[in-house]
């Protein structure tokens, strides 16, 4: 077997917005140069019933035509389906693979050591794209912070970045759970490297180097102080 020279895509840390309108040219600038096969998967949604899985699946569809590129839905709903070779299967080929919102750790959960996540990871290390919103940006990351758990205090991700600890919607957070921040982020002391990305708001890049695009900031959180960069910075950022 040939060995691919490719190196690893693109990577999308999203605050909020998968496939609406304002997000498009996120998505679309990572697709630019690559298969115009937009590959999607809604399994964090399962916990919140088909009817809502349907709807992340009909926005997804929508944002591909507007992009003017494919729509390939993988329908996991639980780790037998991501077990199945025909669902790892449908990753093949993709331009740029999107883990949509909703329990980033059933998400997780379900997609760890299964065929399909490792489809995943092959086809983002062969050159395609990968992002996440919301749940799905949490999963990529090493420490899942206990929000929809709270009997959990934590969670492991899926540790494509073995030291992210990624906080969506950061914007809106203050509103939802104000002790959250000194609760279950700042008193942490491991190597783990914690972003709070803001809503309508991507991270993107990778390995190393990453740029803030969308309407608003990303933070990188700490015990003592938040440090803020806004849309259009450009970071130097080791999270492997």
């Amino acid at each position: 077997m040939t060995e691919s020279n490719a190196a690893p895509g693109p990577v999308a840390l999203v605050g909020s917005g998968e496939y609406l309108p304002q997000m498009a040219a996120v998505e679309g600038g990572l697709l630019e140069g690559r298969p115009a096969r937009y590959v999607q998967l809604a399994t964090a949604a399962v916990p919140d019933g088909p009817e809502v899985v349907a709807h992340w699946h009909d926005l997804g569809r929508a944002q591909a035509e507007r992009l003017g590129v494919e729509a390939v839905i993988v329908p996991v709903a639980s780790r037998a389906d991501a077990q199945d070779p025909a669902m790892a299967a449908l990753v093949e080929g993709a331009g740029l693979v999107y883990l949509s919102g909703g329990d980033p750790t059933f998400l997780a959960d379900t997609l760890r050591d299964t065929l399909v996540w490792r489809a995943i990871q092959a086809a983002w290390r062969d050159g395609a794209a990968l992002a996440g919103c919301s749940a799905g940006a949490m999963a990529l990351g090493a420490w899942i912070p206990s929000i929809r758990h709270p009997q959990r205090a934590s969670t492991a991700g899926l540790s494509l970045f073995g030291r992210l600890g990624v906080i969506p919607h950061f914007d809106a957070f203050g509103r939802w759970v104000p002790d959250f921040l000194t609760r279950m982020v700042l008193p942490r002391e491991d190597a783990v490297t914690v972003l709070g990305i803001d809503e309508e708001t991507a991270l993107v890049g990778g390995p190393s180097a990453w740029r803030v695009e969308g309407r608003a900031s990303v933070w990188r959180l700490n015990a003592a102080h938040r440090e803020q960069w806004p849309a259009g910075t450009t970071v130097e950022l080791e999270l492997a």
